[in-house]
């Protein structure tokens, strides 16, 4: 066992490094010891690990080399090259670059002697530059490499532990917001808060009070080499005058420390409760909409806007108003919806969601998704329909309903009886069943709510009911017995979707439903069967050893050399009088094991196959409980894992057993009960998919169905054209029940039937037209016929395939079937391509003789930000309301106690929440959730999402809305737009660039739409709004509208300009309707019309901009202002590096030719605006430029130079510089010595060994500048 050496003291953060590395790695079982390593070990500092018995290689010093190799054993180190090389990277930006700031500014806190002064005086601020570096890189991650916690995070995480406990304050924590969400998610993981604790934030740096226990002070020797200076002094020989003097010095330092920190608190306070609640306002976001509004009337956009954006505010009362107005309704500006509309017809039907409880944020995507396309398909001008509905959703219905009535009231639905139990299921969907759709009306969904269905309304059953009965009089659905796969605990057959693989990697015990103890799985266990006649035995294998009892056959390869004279012969079953055929099949693998297969046609799926070729027996073992049949005693009527004990007892007792060894292996369990499923032989009611699955491919490889992405395609086509019958009966109590009656022929003419004889069965739309089928089949008078109706119910997928046309009134000849059958688009995520989207194209072909759709758009599958799935059990299943209105870690553990998971279910589910969501979900609104999960679709096949990302896109909505209150003030009261967007020719530069760039814009929108690429969409937009419109466009023209007063021409050019901003405006939110509906209609309703008569009431039902109104896009344009902005941000860096916050300078423009001096001419108002330069001053290449500028190259073309002299204090800055020189110097020094170490090419991973020298290149870049700017500042002396 090895033994690992720690320091007790709680802020050594090396040691704690170390504890949180050996937490990940379960299997090191490690001892730990907080006393000093013992000599013999030559261990320079603890954390030390002992890994063997203390000879000088199993011995790892040091916290870097000790948290490795703990790391890698847990597979935390990176889970391949790449990986490795990036924590690599982290641990060498932990080590060299945040840990030395970091006790920098916190050793003088905690008292710590031996810290370079002129570090400590700059380190606070350092630090926070060092956390912002930290803090970009992620922005865009969780974790810092890959999708879980790794040493990188580790490391770092540990490396800032000691400032965010002691000096990192709330107003810092606002500015590292990325690295602040990120050091909580990794300090609430349960490995970190086993080692660390629950972490208190730091609220204000004050020095930090000694630990009252002195022993753990001397043991905490070892924290760092500053740490054993202090602890040297306390505990070393008796101190002399000198060292006294020094202590005093250091007291009365920390003395006017607290002093002026307390004087800083105290300003602070003091203006803070006058204008206190102000800021609080601000920071909280929250402003509500308190104008009296009647649903459905139009919301007040007479009253000013609020300062900021708020989703509460924005997002009140519109739907019903848009609900009450009809502009979701295909209906909305036509007389009738049959009359022909030349721009076309787009119908779309949603994925009906399972009316058990709600969304999801995977639903939330599919929403996102569809109402965009629905509402830029209206916005076209097309007859446009999204056809909400919910699904009956069978099996999870009936489980939640089951659960809920023993939990409130003790019963089984067997007390109450089918009829009671289906009005307790009634009476459960009235109350809880429109949570979905006010989910959906939250998520700003268009649906034409007038056509929603039920998939057990009567509109919708009847069509189930007539499609089973066609289908069934037509031989495509018949019955058989077959195996299928059973939930013992719902006592019913399961489709494949509900069932879970999970994959285990050895022994594992796992809990199942009905027993008190696990159950062992993962095992492989050999026993033997002796031959028959001989004293001969073949051996063989099986993971489920109770089975054994139901073998009926042993199964070789007819190749194989070791059984060839065993063909034909019989072994004999140890626990009864069965004798069993060795029988030859080229399914089993030779290599395998002993090459010999026990064979179980009844509960194996590949042995079910062997079984019908051999015309083997089928001995089925298992009734619908799992208990025991057809098996001897004393095994009969056993509990199926409780045979599985007993039998391999038995084995062992009759000298049969050979072995027992682990075995990687996938165990079925079923997704909505958690009980393991069993392969079982039962009657059921199939549909024959061999020729639906033939058309259904051909329709994709012939054009006429188009699958989108397509990657998927190759999906498709392994399921159509390797199609199996498909398993349509559930024996369940809430669905359709099927429409099909067993029949009892009252003549002794007639032999009695059986169950699973198909010509026993007929269907009916009753039971009268039933009776009257039958006897015209057994030629008998109808009285003669007595009839059962099967109990079972249809798979939920029957009539979820039927949807497209079961909405419309199918089989009936309606309005809406005529109109909106075939739909255009189908929209859904891939996991259910073949389980619904194969369904609905099979049945649609063959019920109507159409395909459903002409396309299918496939959407990746989300998960969280780990990539795991979403699942109510992990904690991670987030509604999406949570998000859009914000929820407290409080509230989501509430939630979970009102779900029917169990009490241990819960508590891991807590556990995961309170490590992903520590401080709960901010409140980010609807259309900052839409935004973020358009944009994320660019990911691929899954999306991993991180919810605390989506606030991003609140903060977007916010610059939008002062974008738009800033531009409409700008606009002025008076303002009128022309009646259309046109140029006019009087256009400035700015004017005919930003014109450009939002034609660019029109063109993204219009090829992402048509493609389904929604990060194109949003990147187009968040470009177009943010960095084109605010932060360039809008302060470029400032100076226009500050001049527009002065003569008639800058009138005129005002007036242009506000022409121009305003169709940006009305443009741009155009634009983003689709995806943002609300706060898009919010700021257009606040726009001045450009006819106001004629022009919609509503942004929803305004045109959409189009490429050929807005035909502005010039590249020449847009290249002449790349250049000018290059040149600006050259500027802007360069007033950055010598601090020119206020100051403006001259910038004198080295050009290399006169069509470039032209260029920066026609450009000098953007320039000298947008830079915050005095005079911008173009000169050629060959005219000199005065003296005492700083010089930086903005691009081949132009080199900046920006006026200094008498702008800056030269001597302070050379002072700067200098010590910015030293502190490079000293890097590159240390970096030298790294690399010259004699092992470093050997030890050192060749990514590290680049990287390393590019940060040495880097230095020695950045020296000479530094040098370069100090000779220029010298020459201004």
């Amino acid at each position: 066992m090895a033994t690992l050496y720690v320091s007790p003291h709680p802020d050594d953060f090396r040691s704690l490094l170390a504890l949180i590395a050996a937490e990940f790695c379960p299997s090191s079982r490690l001892r730990t010891h907080t006393e000093d390593p013992p000599a013999s070990l030559n261990a320079r500092s603890r954390p030390t690990l002992l890994l063997g018995a203390g000879e000088g290689d199993s011995v790892l010093s040091g916290a870097s080399a000790v948290a490795w190799y703990l790391a890698n054993q847990g597979n935390r180190a990176g889970i391949d090259t790449k990986q490795q090389s990036q924590v690599w990277q982290w641990l060498s930006f932990a080590d060299n670059e945040l840990t030395p700031v970091s006790c920098a500014v916190v050793f003088p806190l905690m008292g710590v002697m031996g810290v370079d002064k002129k570090l400590q005086q700059s380190s606070r601020a350092e630090l926070i530059r060092v956390l912002k570096v930290l803090d970009q890189a992620l922005e865009p991650r969780t974790f810092l490499v890959g999708e879980s916690v790794t040493l990188a995070d580790m490391a770092v995480a540990t490396a800032v532990l000691l400032p965010f406990k002691y000096v990192l304050e709330p107003s810092d924590r606002k500015v590292l917001t990325n690295v602040t969400r990120w050091f909580t998610t990794c300090t609430n993981q349960p490995q970190f808060l086993k080692v660390l604790g629950k972490i208190t934030l730091c609220e204000k740096m004050v020095p930090v009070t000694p630990k009252t226990n002195a022993a753990a002070n001397a043991k905490a020797a070892n924290a760092s080499p500053a740490v054993d200076s202090a602890d040297a002094t306390a505990n070393g020989p008796p101190k002399t005058e000198a060292q006294l003097k020094k202590e005093a010095k250091k007291r009365e330092k920390l003395e006017k420390f607290q002093q002026k920190k307390d004087m800083e608190a105290k300003k602070k306070t003091q203006p803070l409760t006058e204008k206190k609640a102000k800021p609080e306002k601000k920071e909280l976001g929250v402003i509500t909409y308190s104008v009296p509004t009647a649903p459905g009337e139009k919301k007040d956009v007479i009253s000013p806007l609020p300062d900021s954006y708020s989703p509460q505010y924005v997002e009140a009362a519109w739907y019903s108003w848009w609900e009450k107005q009809g502009f979701f309704k295909p209906e909305y500006g036509r007389k009738s919806i049959s009359d022909q509309n030349p721009r076309g017809v787009f119908m779309m039907c949603i994925p009906p969601p399972n009316v058990t409880g709600s969304l999801h944020l995977g639903h939330a995507l599919t929403n996102a998704i569809q109402d965009s396309l629905t509402r830029w398909h209206r916005m076209l001008g097309e007859t446009t329909l999204w056809n909400p509905g919910c699904d009956h959703a069978g099996i999870a219905t009936q489980v939640v309903v089951e659960k809920k009535l023993m939990r409130e009231r003790g019963l089984s639905r067997h007390d109450l009886g089918r009829e009671n139990f289906i009005q307790e299921v009634w009476k459960w969907k009235n109350e809880k069943g429109d949570r979905i759709y006010h989910q959906l009306k939250k998520l700003g969904s268009s649906l034409d709510w007038d056509r929603a269905c039920f998939t057990m309304d009567p509109k919708l059953s009847y069509a189930v009911h007539e499609a089973f009965i066609r289908m069934h009089d037509e031989g495509v659905i018949y019955r058989s017995k077959r195996l299928v796969n059973w939930s013992c605990t719902l006592n019913s057959a399961i489709s494949d979707i509900e069932v879970d693989k999970k994959e285990l990697s050895g022994r594992t015990l796992l809990p199942v439903p009905g027993y008190k103890e696990k159950v062992e799985f993962g095992v492989l266990v050999s026993f033997a069967y002796k031959v028959d006649g001989s004293d001969e035995e073949v051996i063989v294998a099986t993971t489920r050893i109770e089975t054994m009892l139901g073998d009926s056959a042993v199964a070789v390869h007819p190749a194989d050399p070791r059984y060839q004279h065993l063909k034909g012969k019989m072994v004999l079953h140890p626990f009864c009088d069965r004798k069993m055929p060795i029988v030859s099949d080229e399914f089993v693998d030779i290599c395998f094991g002993t090459g010999a297969v026990k064979i179980t046609p009844a509960h194996d799926h590949n042995d079910y196959e062997v079984g019908e070729r051999h015309n083997l027996a089928f001995i089925n073992i298992l009734d619908e409980n799992g208990l025991l049949i057809n098996v001897p005693p004393p095994f009969l009527g056993m509990k199926r894992f409780e045979a599985r004990k007993a039998v391999l007892q038995a084995l062992k007792d009759r000298g049969h057993f050979k072995e027992i060894k682990d075995n990687p292996m996938v165990v079925p369990v079923c997704s909505r009960s958690k009980d393991i499923v069993e392969p079982l032989l039962k009657p059921q009611w199939y549909v024959n998919c061999t020729d639906m699955g033939k058309q259904a491919a051909d329709a994709v490889r012939e054009g006429r169905l188009k699958i989108i992405p397509d990657h998927h395609l190759k999906t498709w086509f392994n399921w159509m054209d390797n199609i199996r019958d498909w398993c349509i009966s559930r024996q369940l109590w809430w669905g359709h029940r099927i429409p099909a009656y067993f029949i009892t022929v009252n003549d002794p003419s007639v032999k009695p039937g059986e169950d699973m004889d198909g010509h026993y069965w007929m269907s009916g739309r009753s039971e009268e037209e039933a009776r009257e089928k039958a006897a015209k089949r057994f030629n008998v008078s109808a009285d003669k016929i007595t009839l059962r109706q099967d109990d079972d119910v249809l798979d939920t997928w029957f009539s979820s395939g039927i949807f497209p046309f079961s909405i419309f009134g199918w089989p009936n000849e309606t309005q809406d079937l005529n109109v909106f059958y075939p739909g255009t688009l189908l929209e859904t995520g891939h996991d259910i391509l073949f389980f619904w989207v194969a369904r609905m194209v099979m049945m649609g072909l063959k019920l109507t003789g159409k395909l459903p759709f002409k396309e299918v758009y496939l959407h990746a599958v989300v998960r969280d930000a780990h990539g795991r799935k979403m699942s109510k059990s992990l904690g991670n299943v987030i509604d999406p309301l949570d998000v859009i209105t914000g929820i407290s870690l409080e509230g989501l553990h509430a939630l979970l106690m009102d779900s029917n998971l169990d009490p241990m279910e819960v508590e891991k589910a807590k556990q995961g929440q309170a490590s992903d969501y520590p401080n709960g979900i901010p409140e980010c609104g609807t259309d900052a959730l839409r935004f973020a999960l358009c944009a994320y679709t660019g990911q691929g096949r899954d999306i991993n999402l991180d919810v605390n990302r989506i606030l991003g896109y609140r903060h977007f909505c916010n610059k939008l809305w002062n974008a738009v209150k800033f531009a409409m003030k700008t606009l002025g009261d008076n303002f009128v737009p022309s009646e259309k967007a046109q140029l006019c020719g009087e256009e400035s530069v700015s004017d005919r660039w930003i014109l450009s760039r939002l034609s660019a814009a029109v063109g993204l929108c219009d090829a992402g739409f048509k493609a389904y690429d929604f990060p194109t969409i949003t990147t187009a937009i968040y470009n177009f709004w943010l960095y084109e419109l605010c932060d360039v466009y809008l302060e470029s023209v400032k100076p226009v509208f500050s001049k527009a007063e002065e003569d008639s021409a800058s009138q005129r050019q005002a007036l242009v300009c506000r022409q121009t901003l305003y169709t940006c405006l009305d443009v741009g939110l155009r634009l983003l309707s689709p995806i943002m509906p609300f706060v898009s209609e919010e700021l257009f309703q606040r726009l001045p019309r450009r006819r106001p008569q004629s022009d919609p009431p509503s942004i929803s039902v305004t045109p959409y901009p189009n490429t050929e109104e807005f035909c502005w896009h010039s590249e020449e344009v847009d290249r002449d202002m790349e250049f000018v902005m290059t040149v600006i941000k050259t500027i802007r860096s360069l007033r950055a590096d010598y601090n020119l916050t206020k100051t403006r300078a001259d910038c004198y423009l080295q050009c290399i030719d006169s069509a470039t001096v032209s260029l920066v001419q026609k450009y000098s108002l953007q320039i000298q605006t947008l830079s915050y330069s005095q005079a911008v001053i173009p000169v050629t290449g060959n005219q000199p430029v005065p003296g005492g500028c700083a010089v930086a190259i903005a691009s081949d073309r132009c080199t900046v130079n920006l006026m200094l002299k008498g702008l800056i204090d030269v001597e302070k800055e050379v002072t700067k510089l200098m010590t910015k020189k030293g502190d490079l110097e000293k890097q590159m020094e240390k970096m030298r010595e790294k690399m010259a170490k004699s092992d470093y090419k050997e030890k050192v991973p060749v990514k590290v060994q680049e990287q390393d020298a590019d940060k040495l290149r880097q230095s020695q870049t950045e020296l000479e500048k530094v040098k370069e700017a100090m000779d220029n500042f010298r020459k201004m002396m």
